[in-house]
């Protein structure tokens, strides 16, 4: 089964919208698909991630924040 990628993200941020791209790119490429999710949508998201996004979580674990660190976001998902 292939790794469940989450971005957790926010609107108008500028942090998030490139690691979204770089998410898409990299997932993408290896053939794995992923998800993006708004922690605005949701009171406790909000709660819980804050001003710390985006958060990028691989099997429900969190891999990373802030941005992706390609070489070991493409090692995690191998």
């Amino acid at each position: 089964m292939p790794p469940k990628v989450v971005v957790y993200t926010r609107a108008g941020c500028t942090f998030c919208a490139t690691a979204e791209a770089d998410v898409a790119r990299i997932c993408g490429e290896l053939g794995h698909g992923w998800t993006a999710v708004d922690v605005d949508s949701d009171a406790d998201l909000r709660e819980e991630y804050g001003d710390r996004v985006p958060v990028i979580m691989i099997d429900g674990r969190e891999h990373g924040f802030w941005r992706v660190e390609e070489t070991r976001f493409r090692a995690a998902l191998a």
